[in-house]
């Protein structure tokens, strides 16, 4: 079955067609700018000219950057602050017509890890980190999301929060070399394994591609291993979260 997942970023806003049976990307993905300013009403125009695109007429999977419960988003990360209390669900079925699931962005990558990705079968406390503009997490326990888990945004060390020191824009505004960088995720996912004790740390964002450059700096003894999905995580994620909805 064929849904369409859409991934709503600070800067970007990109989408395409997913089967959820196999998380494999149906066409070649399209992406908008972000408006600026990214208000409700502006955003709502870009998703809807991103439904027009892909001609689709079924339900939709789509991230948001902040906390969202039941489709309303509680937070605003790098998006317009009106955002908050606004019933992203309700928004984007008014301006579509179409069902539509919002979900937090770092759940959605990490559902796509867990479904088809590193964490495919894995029970236990799985933790999925992305390291991007912030720190993205999403938390399972023996396959369940525990949803909004936001530990990027945890102080740790005297930085507050955590991912202004630890993200991978701090290694380039800083221009730190991938070892130094490193060395300041090795302390973070130390302070994670001695509160969450988890099976698994799954490793996404756009690092994930330079594993070999980092990788080995890590001391955890927890399992590491770097994200299969990439910059497509988000949307894989949302679609096939959409598709399982009820």
């Amino acid at each position: 079955m064929a849904v369409l997942g859409i991934d709503i970023g600070g800067s970007g806003i990109k989408g395409n067609l997913v089967d959820v049976e196999t998380g494999a990307l149906l066409g070649e993905r399209h992406k908008i700018d972000t408006p600026q300013p990214s208000t409700p009403e502006a955003v709502a125009d870009v998703v809807a000219q991103m439904v027009s695109h892909y001609g689709h007429g079924g339900r939709v999977g789509c991230t948001f950057p902040a906390i969202v419960r039941r489709g309303v988003a509680l937070s605003a990360a790098n998006v317009d602050s009106s955002w908050i209390g606004t019933d992203a669900d309700a928004l984007f079925e008014a301006r579509t017509g179409l069902e539509f699931w919002v979900f937090n962005d770092a759940d959605a990558a990490a559902i796509a890890e867990m479904e088809f990705g590193a964490g495919q079968g894995r029970m236990g406390v799985v933790l999925v980190l992305t390291f991007g503009t912030g720190i993205g997490s999403g938390m399972f326990v023996d396959g369940a999301l525990v949803p909004n888990t936001e530990l990027g945004h945890l102080h740790f060390d005297g930085h507050a929060p955590v991912e202004r020191w630890a993200a991978a824009r701090a290694r380039r505004a800083e221009d730190l070399s991938w070892e130094e960088w490193a060395e300041r995720v090795d302390r973070f996912l130390g302070h994670l394994e001695r509160i969450f004790s988890p099976d698994l740390f799954i490793i996404g964002g756009g690092v994930s591609r330079k594993w070999d450059r980092w990788g080995h700096v890590l001391t955890t003894s927890v399992e590491t291993v770097p994200a299969q999905f990439q910059n497509e995580a988000g949307i894989v994620g949302a679609a096939v979260a959409a598709a399982r909805a009820h």
